[in-house]
């Protein structure tokens, strides 16, 4: 059983920066795709970065390539996804999210994801 526990959320004025970060516990990650999504009032759960932890190769969603970066910390079982010039179109829940069999297609999907986190709140003011 894969835990995953989010943090770092807030809120920001446009222009800013957050980070968060989603410490992973249960599993050894060395073969886990592990990603971001963030789901806004009204809104379905869309793709926001992922990361593979083994190779660190990473994908973006086209909204937030340039501005956002994925990465993660062997040693704390922790990824991290830096947020830079945040618009207010980036308020949302943000979810990380992990599992073993998750295959990049050009995007990834809410199920593709077997284990998430319970979310962390994201509030960009203009």
């Amino acid at each position: 059983q894969v835990q995953l526990v989010e943090s770092g959320g807030g809120l920001v004025q446009a222009g800013g920066s957050l980070r968060l970060s989603c410490t992973a516990s249960g599993r050894t990650f060395s073969s886990y795709a592990m990603g971001w999504f963030r789901q806004a009032p009204g809104k379905e759960r869309e793709f926001v970065a992922a990361i593979i932890w083994s190779s660190e190769s990473t994908y973006y969603a086209d909204s937030v390539k340039g501005r956002f970066t994925i990465s993660r910390d062997n040693a704390k079982n922790t990824v991290y996804l830096q947020m830079n010039s945040l618009k207010p179109e980036d308020t949302a829940v943000y979810y990380c999210a992990a599992d073993r069999k998750a295959y990049y297609r050009g995007s990834y999907y809410s199920y593709d994801f077997g284990s998430w986190g319970q979310g962390t709140q994201v509030t960009v003011s203009s």
